[in-house]
């Protein structure tokens, strides 16, 4: 915390980059703080920070008090960020790329949040994008992963990563590198702080109904967290980091920072005994970070206590670092990552008892005609995945009912946790996955009507293919292993060697309706090839 809170933190004096390098700025508007980390990106996407640099803000508070961000604090954010965006011309940062700007649940949940990014653009030219919590937890892993690969746990252990924020707890349960479940808590230390101010008691008193609201969530986590098998907690946070740093002033920032958790205790309670102005004084932290350093380092301590964990692990990763890393990969959606929102949503079919090996093909298939196709339906890469996630959980819905299942499908995919993607691309795949039998879409469907005319479109695309995937293992059997799929004499053709009787397939794909015809302006024509 303490290197974070100041008026400004820099590492480095500020230099032209060498022709190898790319210069980037990344910049988090949070509760209590907007932070800026300018960095070097080079080749093999190895990131190099520069200079970090941190404001005070008080976001957090107009937002979970009042609802809305007050004018006086949005200008505020201007002033700092107009600050920002002279020191990235310094860099020469100044192209549109080379510069990310989010903002966390401060602007994403203020009822004037949209006036409040027009505000910033015009003043500053800086886009903000808030961040929905699946990319928040999405970008954590980005940050941390490196950490991971490190991390040496027990064999089966599964690791607990934490974020106590102003106004949310963020929790990736990974084991190894494999996220297992990923969640995002109403609390934080500011929203905390700011519903004991309705109360007027003792310290004391006090004490005792922070601990309670914090019991809520600690018991919240436990119910998704089973109690089998080894944990470890990995804390990250400028609470936190604060903390570590003035229990082991000697930790070099780089590699994990172990903390006794009798000793965080100590200092919990001593924090919690002092005013804000003592401890503003005593520990040298801006007014805004000494109102909150107690109530968070209390839940990390009742968290670490709900798993009985002797100690907790602290890691000065931040959320910038995510972010630059997710700069560095220039996608949003690695390879590694694509593959851990695929097992999230394996683990969300076993969930609901799905057919695997028929879902697995389908998937499979919808993946090769997606990309034999990309000249008939132009969709860029990220929707490979989406189409690939609709393919695996389209069928879902049957652990509900027979009847009406593609319904059941979508409402269980929107109402699920799917690591890494937001809502918006949850809604998109819960649509594909509706699309997949019965009806075309039709803008009085629930869902569909919200979508642009891009996205529309692209539901109708994905949609269309992962009905062609389906009737291609109508038997179920999977015998259908390769297909190759040509643009001839106004139909699209999909050809598939090795077999004979292409019948019950043909049938399968003319009883799915017209999607295909109606979206591509071509029906489709399954061929045997004799191999």
């Amino acid at each position: 915390m303490s290197a974070d809170s100041s008026s400004s933190t820099v590492t480095s004096a500020a230099r032209p980059a060498t022709p190898a390098f790319k210069p980037v700025g990344v910049i988090d508007i949070g509760a209590t703080s907007i932070r800026m980390a300018v960095a070097e990106i080079g080749e093999g996407g190895a990131v190099r920070t520069l200079e970090t640099l941190s404001q005070a803000v008080s976001l957090g508070k107009d937002t979970f008090i009042k609802s809305a961000i007050d004018k006086a604090t949005i200008e505020q954010c201007v002033r700092v960020l107009k600050s920002y965006r002279a020191r990235l011309q310094e860099f020469q940062i100044t192209h549109p790329s080379q510069i990310r700007v989010v903002a966390t649940s401060a602007v994403r949940e203020a009822e004037n949040r949209l006036a409040f990014l027009d505000r910033i653009y015009i003043a500053t030219g800086l886009e903000v994008e808030p961040l929905e919590e699946a990319e928040v937890n999405r970008i954590t892993y980005l940050g941390i992963r490196p950490l991971l690969e490190g991390h040496t746990a027990q064999a089966d252990a599964r690791t607990l990563v934490i974020e106590v924020g102003g106004g949310s707890t963020e929790l990736l349960v990974v084991r190894g590198e494999s996220v297992l479940f990923s969640h995002t808590y109403r609390l934080g230390s500011m929203r905390l702080r700011e519903t004991l101010e309705a109360y007027r008691a003792p310290t004391i008193r006090l004490r005792h109904i922070m601990e309670s609201q914090i019991a809520r969530t600690v018991e919240q986590v436990r119910q998704h967290v089973s109690a089998d098998g080894p944990v470890d907690m990995i804390a990250l946070g400028g609470d936190v980091r604060f903390a570590a740093s003035e229990l082991l002033p000697d930790w070099d920032h780089v590699s994990l920072a172990r903390l006794e958790l009798v000793d965080l205790t100590r200092l919990t309670d001593r924090l919690l005994n002092l005013t804000d102005d003592q401890i503003a004084r005593r520990y040298h932290l801006s007014f805004a970070d000494s109102e909150n350093v107690g109530p968070a380092l209390l839940t990390y301590v009742q968290l670490a206590r709900a798993f009985d964990l002797p100690h907790v692990l602290v890691t000065h990763v931040t959320l910038r670092d995510g972010l630059l890393k997710e700069m560095a990969a220039e996608e949003a959606w690695t390879e590694e990552f694509s593959n851990q929102i695929i097992r999230s949503a394996l683990d969300l079919g076993r969930k609901f008892e799905f057919h695997e090996a028929h879902a697995r093909h389908v998937a499979e298939l919808s993946r090769m005609l997606f990309r034999q196709l990309r000249g008939e339906h132009q969709l860029d890469g990220r929707y490979e995945l989406l189409l690939f996630i609709a393919a695996l959980l389209h069928e879902i819905g049957l652990f509900v009912s027979n009847r009406s299942y593609h319904k059941h499908s979508m409402y269980l995919i929107r109402n699920s946790e799917l690591f890494g993607l937001g809502r918006r691309d949850a809604l998109l795949v819960s649509l594909v996955a509706r699309y997949h039998r019965r009806s075309s879409p039709l803008p009085t469907h629930e869902g569909y009507a919200t979508l642009d005319r891009d996205q529309r479109v692209a539901v109708a695309k994905m949609a269309a293919l992962l009905r062609v995937a389906v009737a291609l293992d109508e038997s179920r059997s999977q015998r259908v292993g390769e297909v190759k799929c040509a643009a001839e004499d106004g139909r699209v053709v999909v050809s598939v060697p090795g077999l004979e009787d292409l019948s019950l397939e043909q049938l399968a794909l003319d009883q799915s309706g017209t999607l295909f015809e109606e979206t591509f302006g071509m029906p489709v024509l399954l061929r045997t090839v004799r191999s």
